[in-house]
């Protein structure tokens, strides 16, 4: 093919190029390097810039205070009591009981009655000693005419006084047959031995009845004991006299005072523990013999402690510890709560109340309800609703 020369066209073909000036290596790593030196910077940058933001919103962000209700450490005369455990047993009671063998002819009784000192109970069978006391009352009365007939005799100096000895031995045999008489007669009408309050009937008319069978309890309800044990380390605090308060599950809330009236003086060898027993008045006659009682005696007071509510005290296998609540001012001038676990050491609980050995000063603050969800140090807000009232003895369910 030929090539058509035009004016003013060079020689060189029209669709060739001029050729282009290799870049230099040197130039690529410099724009690589920098571009990744800016990305490592800009994800360093990120992430510091990420971390002061996340300090910033967890430091603006506190969680709120926790409620709480909080009670003052006091300084007070806590009751110096002894508590122990025991049971009440009556002053007189005894099962009526027949002396001598018989048949049942009369009950003179009704189940639950009261009855006075001396009231007849029971009627025994008592016809042949009737017979024997009125043939002894006609000897009686023989022998003393013929005591008379005979000592009138010998006054006259008509009679021996052998005759008058005779009667005379006669006339006292004659008594003494009155006398056995009238006492096995009395032996078969059973009297009560004193006053108080029967229980149920344990036999029937026509029975007969061996000597020392049971008839029916008598018990007197007027007064009772208390018979507990102390340890042998608690008897130096016990002396005659000193007063005893009692409670009873029968009657729960309820206090019935009595006296310490006895003391064993010796130490039980197997349990080293002393028995002590109360004297209590039972005017409404509600207690009963074989009730279990828990008694506290009323010691001389102890000089003044510190307590705090039973329920401000956390109990755990690592020792017993409290919350008490401390301020502190910031820099802008607000007071802030916080609640700080104290290690203490308690002693006895009294009314609700539980005495605090050490950790604790008079003035205080502890939580004394909500603390089951607080951390040492954790901000806390004392709650202006009263606490709840503590029993001084939870219910039984």
């Amino acid at each position: 093919m030929n090539i058509v020369a035009e004016h003013k066209i060079s020689g060189e073909p029209i669709d060739s190029k001029a050729p282009k000036r290799p870049v230099r290596p040197v130039l690529w790593f410099i724009i690589v390097g920098t571009l990744l030196g800016v990305l490592v910077g800009g994800l360093v940058w990120f992430n510091y810039f990420r971390g002061q933001m996340i300090k910033q919103f967890f430091a603006s962000n506190k969680p709120p205070p926790t409620l709480v209700s909080a009670a003052e450490a006091k300084s007070e005369v806590v009751p110096n009591l002894l508590t122990a455990v025991g049971g009440l047993a009556a002053v007189h009671q005894v099962d009526v009981t027949a002396d001598v063998n018989g048949r049942v002819t009369e009950i003179k009784f009704e189940p639950g009655m009261h009855v006075e000192a001396g009231m007849p109970l029971v009627q025994l069978f008592d016809a042949p000693e009737q017979g024997d006391l009125a043939n002894y009352k006609a000897q009686a009365t023989v022998a003393q005419l013929s005591l008379d007939r005979a000592k009138q005799l010998a006054s006259r100096q008509f009679g021996p006084q052998a005759t008058v000895d005779s009667a005379q031995a006669a006339y006292d045999q004659a008594l003494a047959g009155i006398a056995k008489t009238e006492a096995l007669i009395s032996q078969k009408l059973v009297r009560a031995p004193f006053s108080g309050d029967l229980g149920v009937r344990k036999v029937e008319v026509g029975q007969y009845l061996t000597a020392g069978t049971a008839i029916v309890s008598l018990t007197d309800l007027s007064e009772l004991w208390a018979n507990f044990t102390v340890t042998e380390k608690d008897s130096a605090n016990l002396k005659v006299g000193q007063p005893v308060r009692l409670k009873v599950d029968a009657y729960p809330g309820r206090t019935f005072d009595g006296k310490i009236t006895t003391i064993e003086p010796q130490i039980a060898a197997d349990t080293r523990n002393i028995r002590v027993q109360a004297t209590v008045a039972n005017p409404e006659k509600i207690l009963k013999p074989g009730m279990f009682v828990t008694t506290t005696v009323v010691l001389p007071d102890k000089p003044a402690v510190i307590t705090v509510p039973e329920t401000a005290v956390d109990y755990t296998l690592y020792g017993d510890s409290v919350f008490v609540i401390a301020e502190k001012k910031e820099e802008d001038g607000k007071t802030n709560l916080s609640a700080v676990r104290t290690f203490v050491q308690t002693g006895n609980r009294v009314n609700g109340r539980v005495e605090i050995v050490k950790g604790v000063k008079a003035g205080d603050k502890v939580v004394a309800v909500g603390q089951l969800k607080l951390q040492s140090g954790a901000p806390v807000a004392i709650s202006t609703d009263p606490a709840p009232q503590i029993p001084a003895q939870p219910p039984r369910y």
